[in-house]
């Protein structure tokens, strides 16, 4: 099992509010309300321009210096994951303003960022993700996370682009099997006939787009047949009022407003570059 899945049988002992509670921000500053409210009724947003071609080439850089490391040293293309706790500039990308912007308008000013995740689909590595919500692996509660998945190349349908069923957020948490034994798939989870619920969107995003979308919506991409490499980051946040269970509270940082309850650990940039 990959390092980045709780087990099922940890998150199974902790109470969880997995219903859909939408954005209730009536004064965005950078979004506009009418995307607000598409987003509490199609539970994503795509696309949204953060870096244009040189900044999204120095980032794409970066990863590629990092990828190799990673490989080099046994783990694969998947394995980057709570990179902003061990790579100062993946902290960078995760506490970005103008990522932490378009969150503020889905989630309130206070917020907190907690997961940096590459999921790095190599030219035809063969591997597909499942139809899945994000809430299944996560011991966080209520459910109210958002993720921004930044595109650090161009992610087309040729290259296994994600794909979304709008409005599948609001049925809340759906059963699922396991699918620990298939090696074709990235993930270990299958909510299975989730494409009975609508018709899946493609979400191509051109480098240095990200697309937002909530923790119980339906998601899932082929397999990556092509000759080109589809990476994106995974940067997800979450209102600080959300409560970690398994310590992932050590996760958290506040990149907006403060944490009251100083449930989140807060913890510095690291030094490793």
């Amino acid at each position: 099992m990959p390092p980045f899945i709780p087990k099922t049988d940890e998150l199974s002992r902790i109470e969880r509010d997995l219903r859909f509670h939408p954005s209730g921000v009536t004064d965005p500053r950078t979004l506009t309300a009418a995307q607000v409210a598409a987003f509490n009724r199609d539970g994503y947003l795509k696309p949204l321009r953060i870096f244009d071609g040189a900044e999204i080439a120095a980032i794409r850089a970066y990863f590629d210096e990092l990828l190799a490391r990673t490989l080099a040293a046994g783990g694969n293309s998947y394995s980057i994951s709570t990179a902003h706790l061990r790579y100062g500039p993946v902290y960078d990308l995760l506490t970005h303003p103008r990522i932490v912007a378009y969150v503020k308008d889905l989630l309130g000013d206070n917020v907190i960022a907690w997961g940096s995740h590459f999921f790095c689909k190599m030219p035809g590595d063969g591997k597909r993700v499942s139809w899945h919500q994000d809430a299944s692996y996560w011991p966080l509660t209520p459910s109210m996370a958002v993720t921004a998945w930044l595109a650090i190349d161009d992610a087309s349908v040729e290259n296994a682009c994600m794909r979304y069923i709008p409005g599948t957020h609001k049925f809340g948490h759906l059963t699922y099997t396991l699918s620990e034994e298939d090696d074709t798939n990235v993930l270990n989870q299958t909510v299975e006939g989730a494409d009975r619920f609508g018709e899946p969107v493609n979400v191509e995003l051109a480098a240095g787009e990200i697309s937002l979308h909530s923790d119980l919506l339906h998601h899932g991409s082929e397999a990556n047949q092509s000759n080109r490499r589809r990476c994106g980051l995974t940067l997800r946040y979450c209102p600080a009022g959300v409560q970690a269970g398994l310590g992932w509270n050590v996760k958290g940082v506040v990149v907006s407003g403060s944490d009251p309850a100083g449930h989140w650990a807060n913890p510095p940039r690291p030094e490793m570059e």
